[in-house]
């Protein structure tokens, strides 16, 4: 006998769909903790750009590039968005650097 796959009620009356369900349970899962990842590294970096340290922005920028590029490759976010993330990071570290020389 099969349990239910939500607290108590059932979503679906065939196999296909309770696994659909299941599956899409995980992904949702895992989705928002990648969103939270990439929330996370893009404050985090604001925070180095503007406590002024270059050797924390320079790791901070590569590290949250390369997760942008991650997220819009899987699809979390959309292409487009991920450009102007990086985009938009790239400029206020050129800014801060060119205000500090």
């Amino acid at each position: 006998m099969r349990e239910p796959p939500t607290k108590g009620f059932r979503v679906a009356s065939h196999d296909s769909a309770l696994k659909a369900h299941r599956q899409n349970v995980k992904r949702r899962d895992h989705n928002r903790q990648m969103r939270t990842r990439l929330r996370g590294a893009l404050r985090d970096i604001r925070l180095a750009i503007d406590a002024e340290d270059p050797a924390q922005v320079k790791d901070a920028l590569r590290e949250t590039i390369s997760l942008v590029d991650k997220m819009a490759k899987k699809k979390l976010i959309h292409k487009n968005a991920a450009g102007r993330y990086k985009s938009r990071l790239a400029s206020r570290v050129a800014k801060k650097s060119a205000a500090t020389a």
